[in-house]
Formats: C-alpha cells, sequence, structure tokens
C-alpha cells in the first residue's frame, strides 16, 4: 500500500509525534520496585536523556528500552518496508544510547539499562538484583 503523503508531508507529520513515555514498561517497573521495597526514586527528573527512573540520593538513573525502538538482538525485527530508513533511525538511537550513558557517568551518575524484555517472568529477579546492586554500592 503506497502511503496517501508525499515524502515531505509524511516526513512533517511523524516530526510532529512526540513519545510520552512508555506507560507499559514504566508501570511494570513500578510494580517491582514496590513489590520489592525498592524506594527513593522519581520520574520526569531534568537530566540528560530524560531517564525513566531517577535515585537522586544514590545518583542512579534507570532507562528501560523498547525492543523495537532501541535495537534488542534478541527481539527487534526491523520492518519490511523501507528498510535503510528504519536500519538508520535504530542505529541513530543506539549511538544516542550510548552519547547520553557516557555524559550521564561524567557527571558522576550511574547508569542502568533495562530492556522491556526483563520486566517480565524469570528476568525480573534479574532487574531486582542489578538495581539493588547499584543502589547499594558506595558513592
Amino acid at each position: 500500500m503506497t502511503d496517501v503523503f508525499t515524502r515531505e508531508k509524511r516526513s512533517f507529520v511523524m516530526s510532529r509525534i512526540r513519545s510520552r513515555d512508555n506507560k507499559d514498561t514504566e508501570i511494570a517497573l513500578i510494580k517491582l520496585f514496590r513489590a520489592n521495597g525498592i524506594r527513593g526514586w522519581r520520574r520526569g527528573w531534568p537530566l540528560e536523556g530524560r531517564p525513566d527512573f531517577v535515585f537522586p540520593n544514590r545518583k542512579t538513573v534507570v532507562f528501560v528500552d523498547g525492543c523495537f525502538w532501541h535495537g534488542c538482538r534478541a527481539h527487534s525485527r526491523p520492518p519490511k518496508s523501507n528498510v535503510q530508513y528504519w536500519a538508520q533511525k535504530l542505529d541513530r538511537n543506539k549511538m544516542r544510547d550510548r552519547t547520553v550513558r557516557r555524559t550521564l557517568r561524567k557527571k558522576g551518575w550511574r547508569v542502568i539499562r533495562l530492556w522491556e524484555h526483563d520486566l517480565v517472568g524469570r528476568r525480573q529477579r534479574y532487574c531486582i538484583r542489578r538495581i539493588k546492586r547499584h543502589l547499594h554500592a558506595k558513592l
């Protein structure tokens, strides 16, 4: 099926769509925090890369990366149409993730990146152990 918009119009329309949060993954992680007694987190903290969760007293940030948008090797399947565009887009996302991680670390923050698939099933325990390890480490 062909697009009803010209390339320029589609680009303009897509540029106006702003991400707001990945509610499902953030709610899943909030439930894990609460179930495991993890406190002290904040959302919407004004830091580079807009982390999903910030533990300001522990100088720790948590990003929950969507498998598609951040190029999870196990689950990301690029669309079959417009292959070059999507390959470049996902590469830019990965590069931005690395830049944000470096920038935050230089500023003294610990950075934890989780995949959305880590928040289900047995992987949940891995996530909680990892977060607790970072939160209890010396500053």
